[in-house]
């Protein structure tokens, strides 16, 4: 049994599960040591040569009764207090994943996805084991414990302080015992943490490892991770498992002990009778379970203390990125987008990556953002995205500091393409109607967003055309294919602002251009962003923005900044160079 921040809402929550269980299991022991009393009055009345047929049925009786209620009884416990560890560990999940939903990037830039996912399986296993099985014990220990050693004190007192012995012994040692163990669990779960890790990492990398032939290298380093959780996993049942067979043999010493010394009761004095003695043995073999519960108790508990910690660790993150008390309302944006003079650092990060970034985006326009590898394009899109915090009034959309205006609702109103067009393990269909309600007939919309962004052909030649699965994040597309997917999934949103982020990288110049152009069809009057490296793409926007390392040094058309910028002349000049160099 465990208590904490984490746990005990949930206590509070299924009261009346437990408290049904704990009397349903309090009835089971009751009747439990009613029947070494019915065994004795048997055996009493051989010993006295009473013993009559009617006498003996009605013993006997009693002992069929007392075991249907038993039997039934461990059914309902089991639904009651097993039924609530699951419950728990399904809320539990659902909290931890509702949390971790809302962690900012920062957060998961610290925290890798197999360590997380070591939280979500073996902690969370551990703490409900803690909160189900572990409950049962010790209650069923400290209520069968109490009862026995009451009937065993009405019985004979000196046999049942020499029946004490191990629990003297478990309650001196238990505490120390327990930390031991919590330790090495811990140690257990960080290192499986490190391979759950590594082997996610290794799978979703599987192409690169394929490519760089580096299968027997990664291997190695995977025997390594397994071989250092298997030292710990050893070292923790190695421990356990001595301190059960400690428990038992020490259980064991004392049964043997009270039933030569018990006997030697019975011969030499008066003392004690046969059914007496029998009756002390009967519930001596009670009290074992309750000696042996204490023990797996203290392990239990420890390994859902330190799963308990670790989960709780993650709940306690703090949400960087969330809505304000007070928030401006707005039904819809319009598309009106203004930087003022706006600098940004990254949480932990001294050096600035946005330097003084003022410009502004028409409703309606169509602006291209260009600069080298690493100047800060993707930053500006994370910001819009509202995905990291920054100070008042240095972005405005609508003439409204972002800062004040709902997180869903401004996520709502633009259409995102990331570089790496993400794209999850499910159908075509699903992953392009991502961003809308599925209701009605829908799949009009799919098609005519396929379409827009020209992978509708692709897409039918599939045997499963739009229900066709793609495998984690689209591994049986192409580049392109996935794209062309990622944009379809925008545009189906019809969203005030749409943001390209180098998304038509790997697709050839031809479909580049047939994209270009239907999106100018589509987004008249609605603000589009594309941020590329390639000239082509952005050329014929309405307004073009050149950052470099962090700082915007030239704004204008095309002709404006061939003429204004002389960076963006030279990579006209220089991309112009490498096509001709091509084509040769």
């Amino acid at each position: 049994m465990i208590f904490g921040k984490l746990v005990n809402k949930y206590y509070l929550k299924y009261w009346y599960m437990f408290l049904l269980g704990f009397i349903t299991l309090g009835l089971v022991d009751f009747f439990q040591l009613e029947i070494p009393q019915a065994v004795a009055l048997i055996i009493d009345a051989i010993d006295k040569g009473t013993l009559e047929a009617s006498f003996l049925i009605k013993q006997i009786g009693y002992i069929a009764i007392y075991a249907v209620i038993i039997i039934i009884g461990r059914f309902l416990w089991r639904i009651f207090i097993f039924g609530s560890s699951r419950k728990i560990g399904f809320d539990i999940r659902n909290e931890m994943f509702s949390h971790s939903e809302k962690l900012s990037n920062e957060y998961y830039s610290k925290h890798k996805v197999g360590g997380l996912m070591a939280h979500y399986t073996n902690d969370l296993e551990a703490v409900r084991r803690a909160m189900g099985p572990g409950i049962i014990m010790i209650f069923d220990a400290l209520f069968m414990g109490i009862l026995t050693f009451w009937w065993m004190f009405r019985v004979n007192v000196k046999l049942t302080l020499i029946a004490s012995v191990p629990l003297i012994i478990l309650a001196i040692f238990g505490g120390i015992i327990g930390a031991k163990l919590r330790k090495r669990f811990k140690e257990l779960q960080k290192s499986f943490e490190n391979m759950s890790d590594f082997t996610n990492e290794n799978f979703s990398g599987i192409s690169v490892i394929k490519a760089f032939v580096k299968e027997k290298i990664e291997s190695n380093e995977f025997s390594k991770l397994n071989q250092d959780l298997k030292d710990k996993t050893i070292s923790f049942v190695k421990f356990s498992t001595l301190f059960d067979i400690f428990i038992r043999s020490l259980v064991s010493s004392v049964f043997v002990i009270l039933i030569a010394y018990g006997g030697y009761i019975v011969i030499t004095s008066n003392g004690l009778s046969i059914a007496e003695l029998v009756l002390l043995i009967q519930y001596f073999g009670m009290l074992i379970w309750p000696m042996l519960a204490i023990g797996m108790v203290i392990n239990t508990a420890s390994q859902g203390n330190a799963s308990k910690m670790r989960i709780q660790a993650i709940l306690d993150s703090k949400v960087d990125v969330k809505d304000r008390d007070k928030l401006i309302n707005v039904k819809n944006l319009e598309g009106n987008i203004e930087f003022d003079d706006l600098t940004f650092t990254y949480p932990g990060d001294t050096k600035p990556v946005l330097k003084n970034i003022s410009f502004k985006i028409n409703k309606g326009e169509m602006v291209g953002i260009i600069g080298r590898t690493g100047s800060g394009k993707t930053t500006l899109v994370d910001l819009l995205l509202r995905i990291y915090n920054i100070d008042d009034n240095k972005l405005l959309l609508d003439n409204n500091n972002i800062m004040d205006l709902p997180i869903k609702k401004v996520r709502n109103q633009i259409g995102y393409v990331p570089q790496d067009g993400f794209l999850f393990s499910d159908t075509i269909n699903n992953n392009i109607s991502l961003g809308i309600n599925r209701d009605g007939d829908y799949l009009e919309n799919i098609i005519s967003s396929a379409k827009l962004s020209d992978v509708h052909d692709n897409i039918i030649d599939f045997t499963e055309g739009y229900d066709t699965l793609i495998g984690e994040r689209g591994v049986t597309l192409s580049g392109g294919q996935r794209q062309r997917i990622s944009i379809a999934r925008a545009l189906i949103k019809k969203p005030p602002i749409l943001i390209l982020d180098d998304s038509v990288s790997a697709v050839d110049t031809n479909t580049e251009e047939k994209i270009l152009r239907n999106l100018k069809q589509v987004r008249n009057n609605k603000t589009t962003i594309l941020i590329a490296h390639r000239i082509t793409t952005i050329k014929d926007a309405n307004k073009i923005v050149v950052i470099d390392d962090g700082k915007v040094i030239g704004i204008g058309t095309h002709e404006q900044l061939l003429s204004s910028c002389n960076f963006y002349k030279d990579m006209v000049q220089r991309q112009k160079l490498e096509d001709e160099l091509e084509v040769a």
